[in-house]
């Protein structure tokens, strides 16, 4: 007589757990391990139907294309980055406007440009322009506002007319319509791109104005003036 043999005892759960290597996420080795171990522990009276084998089979190799698509589009996808990033990277030594609040003066009286958006119309609209102290040197009544960009260019100075030192500069826009609700406001700032840094997982544009934005804040890249002469 014939001892049964028994195909789902402890031994052979055993020999799948540890083809599967106690890792609950099958790659395409751990399934190779799982069907080789399903072969050796069958009921040798009772052996895998060739259809059922068949199917183990087409999953494998279906499991084995899919890995090796995820591998090239990974390929790919550091491939676009790459050409992205060097595209970025072109773009230092260009002027940038970003969006931000923080202007640079040189200390000469020369111009500095300020540019703010306005969502609606304003009827009040005041620009304050703050030392790195958090002084008020400046404040500019600009009156009503249509909406959309506006440009100004503050002289430098203060509220005396004295040059401001050089250094950088925060402009705060405040505005308010005809019923005294506040307008929203998006300002930006303009400055040369000095360098990229990737350290945040994304591009960071370093302006000379000290200021650092993410590159989804770029609005507007050009190339500097030629002042090379004739």
């Amino acid at each position: 007589m014939v001892d049964p043999v028994s195909s789902n005892s402890a031994p052979a759960a055993s020999s799948l757990t540890s083809a599967l290597g106690g890792n609950q996420a099958m790659g395409k080795d751990a399934f190779l391990k799982l069907l080789v171990a399903q072969l050796k522990n069958q009921d040798p009276l009772k052996p895998q139907d060739d259809s059922a084998f068949v199917a183990q089979l087409a999953q494998f190799s279906s499991l084995e294309q899919t890995m090796g698509i995820n591998s090239r589009l990974d390929m790919l996808s550091a491939q676009s980055q790459g050409l992205q990033n060097s595209q970025i990277v072109s773009m230092v030594g260009k002027e940038a406007a970003v969006k931000g609040s923080l202007v640079t003066s040189d200390g000469t009286g020369m111009g500095v440009p300020v540019a703010f958006s306005l969502s609606g119309d304003s009827d009040k609209t005041t620009v304050l322009i703050q030392d790195q102290s958090g002084n008020t040197v400046r404040k500019i009544d600009l009156g009503s506002k249509s909406a959309g960009i506006a440009r100004i260019t503050w002289d430098g100075r203060n509220d005396a007319g004295n040059i401001q030192p050089a250094g950088t500069y925060q402009i705060t826009v405040q505005a308010q319509n005809a019923q005294g609700s506040a307008v929203s406001v998006s300002q930006e700032t303009t400055g040369t791109i000095m360098s990229v840094s990737f350290d945040k997982g994304y591009p960071v544009l370093n302006l000379d104005t000290g200021v650092s934005v993410p590159v989804a804040d770029l609005l507007q890249v050009k190339s500097p003036p030629n002042t090379s002469k004739p």
